[in-house]
This record gives C-alpha cells, sequence and structure tokens, in this order.
C-alpha cells in the first residue's frame, strides 16, 4: 500500500518505518530539513532501540523515504497518515495548529480519493476539524480514520510490530477496510484490531495515558505513606499486584512520571473536561501528586545534607525513563535546577541523553561519560533513570570514591539492608524504616 506519513518526529517515525518493514511503500515527509537530510544518511534524531537498523534496511530497499515536500508525499499516498506534535498550550489544551497545517496541505493536494488518518494524539473532535479542513480545499473524495498511538519510548518497535490491540475509529466502511489491509500483518497472532466511532477512538489515547499516570501517581502516594508510618512500598506493592484485578504494571514508586506523553495528555484532558462542563477532580489530582513527586528527590538530599553550597551532588541519569535520551518532562531537571540553585555542583552521567542534557544545562552541570566519574568526591549519589547498567555496580568502588556515602535511589533499584550494610547511608522511595 502507498503510505505517506506527515511529520517526521518520533512517532511519525517509528510509525514510517514499522510500515516500510512489511512491505508498504512509505514517504516519510516533514519540514526540518537538517532532519530529513540525516534520515537520510540514517542518522537518527532520537535513541530507540532497533529503530536504526530497520531504517537503514527499508531506505536501502527502497520501501522507506524521506523528503521536505509535503505536497508531494500527499500526492504519493493511498493512506495518509498525520503525525505531528500536539504540545500543550499554556492554559493545558492541545495546540493543533500543526495537525491543521497538515490538514489544509491535505485538502490542498488531494489528488485521488485518500484515507486520511489522525494518528497525533488529539482531544475528541479533532478528527471534524481536519475533515472541515481538507472539504474546505477540494472536491476530491477523502475518508477520516482515527487511529492513536500506544508506543513506549524504548520499546516503540515491539509495541508497534506486536501490538497488544489496534485502536481504530471509522465512520465509512471505505476507511475501515484500508485500516484492516494496513494492519493485518500486525495482528497475526489474534491481538485485536478494535474498530470503533472516532470520537471513542481519539477519547481511548487520553483515557489509556490518564490510567497509566494514575496508578504511577497513586503508588508514589502509597510510597509517601510508608515512609510516614514505617512500611515497605516494596512489599507493599507486591501484596497488590499480586491480585488479579489489579497487576503487576505501573506500580512501582519513583520519581514522578515524566515524558513527551503522560503529563502532555493528563494537562490535555483535564481541558477538555473543564470545555465539556466537567470538574475533572481526579486528573487534576493525579498531576498535582506527579508535580509533588518530582520534588521528592531534592527534598531527600536537603534533609540529609542540610546545607548544599560548594558541596558535590552526583546524578545516575538524565532521560525521563530507561531507553531513551528524552529529557522531556525529567525528573531530573527540577532535581538538577534546585541543587544549582542551592550553589551545589552537579557531577551526571547518563548513556543516551547527554547531548539533550548538554543543550539544557550547558555548562552549569558536568556531565561524564562513565558513572564511576559521577560519584568521585561526591557528597550524595542520586539515581534518577533505571537504566539496567545502574542495577549492578561495583559498590565497593562506589563507597571509595566518595566524600560522603550518602545515596538516594529514586528507582528503589538495590535492596536498603544490603546497602546499609555495605556502610551507605541509603534512601528508597517509601522503604520504610
Amino acid at each position: 500500500m502507498r503510505v505517506a506519513v506527515l511529520g517526521g518526529g518520533y512517532v511519525g517515525l517509528v510509525t514510517a518505518t514499522c510500515l516500510a518493514e512489511t512491505g508498504n511503500d512509505v514517504v516519510c515527509a516533514d519540514l526540518d530539513e537538517a532532519k530529513v537530510e540525516r534520515l537520510r544518511a540514517n542518522a537518527l534524531p532520537i535513541y530507540e532501540p532497533g529503530l536504526d537498523a530497520l531504517v537503514r534496511e527499508n531506505q536501502a530497499q527502497g520501501r522507506l523515504r524521506f523528503t521536505t515536500d509535503l505536497a508531494a508525499a500527499v500526492e504519493h499516498g493511498k493512506v495518509v497518515i498525520i503525525a505531528v506534535g500536539t504540545p500543550h498550550e499554556q492554559g493545558g489544551a492541545a495546540d493543533l495548529s500543526q495537525v491543521l497545517a497538515a490538514a489544509r496541505t491535505i485538502g490542498d493536494h488531494l489528488n485521488e480519493a485518500k484515507v486520511i488518518v489522525t494518528k497525533s494524539t488529539v482531544p475528541v473532535g479533532t478528527s471534524e476539524q481536519v475533515r472541515a479542513e481538507i472539504r474546505s480545499r477540494t472536491d476530491h473524495l477523502f475518508f477520516m480514520a482515527s487511529n492513536p498511538e500506544f508506543l513506549k519510548q524504548g520499546g516503540a518497535v515491539d509495541d508497534f510490530m506486536k501490538p497488544d490491540r489496534v485502536v481504530v475509529g471509522v465512520d465509512c466502511v471505505e476507511a475501515r477496510e484500508a485500516m484492516e489491509e494496513l494492519y493485518a500483518p500486525y495482528l497475526r497472532t489474534g491481538n485485536p484490531l478494535l474498530v470503533m466511532d472516532i470520537a471513542s477512538a481519539e477519547l481511548t489515547k487520553y483515557a489509556a495515558n490518564a490510567m497509566l499516570a494514575t496508578r504511577i501517581s497513586f503508588m508514589n502516594q502509597i510510597a509517601e505513606l510508608c515512609e510516614r508510618v514505617g512500611a515497605d512500598v516494596e512489599l507493599v506493592r507486591r501484596g497488590i499486584a499480586t491480585d488479579r484485578r489489579i497487576g503487576p504494571a505501573f506500580l512501582f514508586a519513583g520519581p514522578g512520571y515524566g515524558g513527551s506523553c503522560f503529563p502532555k495528555d493528563v494537562k490535555a484532558l483535564v481541558s477538555s473536561a473543564r470545555v465539556a462542563g466537567m470538574d475533572p477532580v481526579l486528573f487534576e489530582a493525579v498531576e498535582a501528586a506527579n508535580e509533588h513527586q518530582k520534588t521528592v528527590l531534592l527534598r531527600k538530599v536537603a534533609s540529609a545534607l542540610g546545607r548544599l553550597d560548594g558541596l558535590t551532588v552526583g546524578v545516575w541519569g538524565l532521560a525521563f525513563k530507561a531507553g531513551t535520551d528524552d529529557m522531556r518532562e525529567s525528573p531530573a531537571i527540577p532535581l538538577i535546577e534546585g541543587l544549582l540553585a542551592e550553589g551545589a555542583l552537579v557531577v551526571a552521567h547518563d548513556p543516551h541523553a547527554g547531548a539533550q542534557a548538554r543543550q539544557r544545562f550547558g555548562s552549569r552541570v558536568s556531565l561524564v561519560d562513565d558513572p564511576y566519574c559521577a560519584v568521585r568526591g561526591a557528597h550524595a549519589l542520586v539515581v534518577v533513570t533505571e537504566w539496567l547498567q545502574y542495577r549492578t555496580p561495583d559498590f565497593e568502588r562506589i563507597h571509595g570514591l566518595m566524600a560522603r556515602p550518602l545515596v538516594v535511589d529514586g528507582r528503589n533499584l538495590w535492596d536498603p539492608a544490603r546497602m546499609r550494610r555495605a556502610g551507605f547511608e541509603y534512601q528508597g522511595i517509601g522503604r520504610g524504616a
């Protein structure tokens, strides 16, 4: 099938590449000339495990092409997928300017009957706005579909190639048949294609992310209670995760959620609910709990060390989660900004987010290539991101390098009793007395 993907960001790039991998003829268009040139040279603008090899292979086979010519891409595709950014505005509502600009481009260059798919995360009613923009600029026949993405950063290729489910919102048989054909190769093991109306599909994405964000904020509140009453959140987590009605996913206490999806989507859901005349007390509470949690690491360091001026703090992990170089809304940001504001010297390590960190912090933070360099002479080590290489380090070496063996483990990677036996002042998240 001939496919055009408008937008070469995270979602657009993964979507275009994975669709090409199953034999489709895909053109991915983006207005950023420098990004497109890098993509043509197989230099990806993001770190996503396994994606670079697929881009290289599919470009070599001629199934995947990158261009800045959005008009040509629209004319190429029998299915045109809108996968541009929808950042949140000042009040939390989704900014649809890029989506509607893409719709206008489609309307201006529609040359045959096509299926137009909104894959960007958008509030209910956006597909109708897209339809209206296109219809106002063309007499050609077209069909609308909503196809929200459910891609985890760090596991996006597997999520696309082996999805739990594919959600499709349609209002005509032509769009349904096109989407069934497009996704058939990914559903051979029996995972469902869930076909519904467009409004329900648009809301499903926000509902899914809000549920996951709620579980994270719930466990972080439980963790705080554990610290106050002397309980261990890890034991509590196991106690509730074995209940089949609850399950184990997204129940790990930590420094708060970040990234490009959860913060933005919870804000957008709050905004949409208010526009609809609803008082979204639960969604607002989830957001407030997360904002509070993102200061927990700084509070723990400050409480243990007192005056921070002139002290060195090592930070392990800058990305908002393992498996990505994305620092958007990362808990590392308020931690580091708070440490710097108090006069601390920050030495940080992350296996993949160094470039983003340099862009954000400049020379204010010392970025090192070896995690052990981040603890040399440090008065505290703070673990922010759960990278695998941090799970079993040389604790004896760390202890010998540090000026004070204080460890604030923001991901509960290590056993408190073992750490204390090794001579560390150890603080996890919700690990009790």
